[in-house]
């Protein structure tokens, strides 16, 4: 399923893969010039011919109790930021609270804290 056009390469096609990371089944959205090599089955590293560098995993914002559904890139693709509902469970109580996220060359995505 391609989701959009790469905003870091004129050629490339975000396009969905299914992972499996420490026994989970995620979503990695990725360039199609973004090809990925794992020894472990934990951390992947950009293989040599790769031309482009982009990717952002599904579970990026797990611990804030959000999971990038294919609707939430395409419009990070489209735009520059993308304001999404968080969780946090400090002091034993659930507080959900806005967020803006936006693209990240090196994280694939970042929370704009301020």
């Amino acid at each position: 399923m391609i989701l959009g056009k790469c905003p870091y390469c004129e050629s490339g096609k975000i396009e969905v893969r299914d992972k499996e990371v420490s026994g989970k089944k995620v979503k990695l959205y990725a360039c199609s010039n973004a090809k990925w090599k794992t020894e472990d089955g934990d951390i992947f590293e950009l293989r040599e011919d790769a031309i482009c560098d982009f990717r952002i995993w599904q579970n990026s914002l797990a611990r804030y109790g959000k999971w990038l559904q294919y609707k939430d890139v395409r419009r990070l693709l489209n735009e520059e930021e993308l304001e999404v509902e968080l969780l946090s469970k400090k002091y034993g109580k659930k507080v959900y609270y806005n967020k803006f996220i936006v693209l990240n060359r090196e994280y694939g995505i970042s929370v704009l804290w301020e």
